[in-house]
């Protein structure tokens, strides 16, 4: 009965409702319940090493033979730049003497790779339906590759010209992120973050742009939102934040906490726990370093620094050095089981559409 089943028949799902790859907040388990109740799970591969990806993915199959996903980084390892390293470090140092750290100890280094030839084995060793990516794709001959062994190719666009860069270069759907999505901007063919375009007026434009479905992601956390998105020309629609407040998530008791009592305007984009724009929760951290820093260092280097002071924080009960990824939309999440929320969503989203009315929370 959805009015575009394009998505639906590409991916071999039964509701139209992809739950964002989250890297760090998640694990199997989210995704498994997402892909068992009938929408498409996402697992982020960003932070994993090839090990932790084939335990994570076997711990899915142990628990579901539906389609789910695999996502990884597409971005440019940076040439690192000591002065912006040691001048992000003297901003943090204040931080590191009020926790009783040592400003000077090593710090760990990020772990968020970029996808690589290795990783492209091993998503053809694992085979999942589905291998998504964000910040643009791999090379054409690597996407040729995964194409070619059968695997369903997403990357997000911020843009339509996002949008038909992805559609041009194999995607196979496109993911149109608006401004209101919480976590890193999938922006890649420029770094204008002021001028990001919100979900309401990018979905009709890429939607009429390329000839793939859309999936709309950004400010989508019930019924109400799925039904925009089809009515708007989507396809699908990709969900993160709701997801962050299922018990399947693997986030901190401060951050789950923060997201019970988000507000529409408490969340900005920011830059300062990873070195990309980003959206999430104010803690002091943004408030007093950013929310956007000419200081930090470029993706992913940023985060190392800030990790010590988070973990410190964190066995406090304190999520000032936390990033709380969220997006604008938190207030509307309910406290549902993965599996419930994927159902639900589709359901409300489904009698909206159709006139019929949505289910109680």
């Amino acid at each position: 009965m959805w009015p575009d089943r394009r998505l639906l028949d590409l991916l071999g799902i039964d509701h139209p409702i992809i739950q964002a790859p989250m890297a760090g907040a998640m694990d199997g388990a989210l995704v498994a319940a997402v892909s068992a109740a009938g929408g498409l799970g996402s697992l982020p591969c960003a932070m994993l090493n090839a090990d932790q990806i084939r335990a994570e993915v076997e711990r899915i199959r142990a628990r579901t033979d539906r389609p789910f996903g695999m996502n990884f980084f597409c971005h440019v390892p940076p040439v690192p730049d000591n002065a912006r390293i040691s001048a992000w470090h003297s901003r943090l140092a204040p931080y590191y003497s009020e926790l009783g750290l040592d400003p000077h100890a090593p710090v760990p280094v990020a772990n968020r790779t970029p996808f690589d030839a290795a990783m492209c084995e091993l998503v053809l060793e694992l085979k999942p339906r589905v291998t998504s990516f964000h910040f643009g794709l791999p090379e054409p001959a690597v996407v040729a590759r995964l194409k070619g062994a059968g695997c369903i190719i997403l990357s997000s666009a911020t843009t339509v010209a996002e949008a038909r860069w992805l559609a041009e270069r194999g995607a196979d759907a496109v993911i149109a992120q608006g401004q209101e999505a919480g976590g890193h901007r999938g922006i890649f063919l420029s770094d204008a973050v002021a001028s990001q375009v919100g979900t309401f007026a990018l979905v009709p434009q890429v939607a009429d742009a390329v000839s793939v479905p859309v999936i709309a992601a950004g400010g989508i956390a019930d019924g109400r939102g799925v039904a925009a998105a089809f009515t708007l020309g989507a396809s699908g629609v990709q969900v993160g934040t709701a997801y962050l407040l299922t018990p399947e998530a693997k986030i901190s008791a401060p951050h789950r906490a923060a997201l019970a009592a988000a507000t529409d305007d408490g969340t900005v984009l920011t830059n300062v726990f990873t070195g990309r724009p980003a959206r999430a929760l104010t803690n002091r951290l943004v408030a007093e370093t950013g929310p956007i820093s000419d200081v930090v260092p470029p993706f992913p280097l940023a985060a190392g620094p800030v990790g010590p002071l988070r973990a410190v924080a964190e066995k406090q009960g304190s999520g000032a050095f936390s990033p709380l990824w969220s997006g604008q939309a938190a207030a509307l999440a309910g406290p549902l089981g993965a599996a419930d929320l994927t159902r639900k969503l589709a359901t409300d989203g489904l009698a909206r559409l159709t006139g019929a009315g949505a289910t109680k929370a």
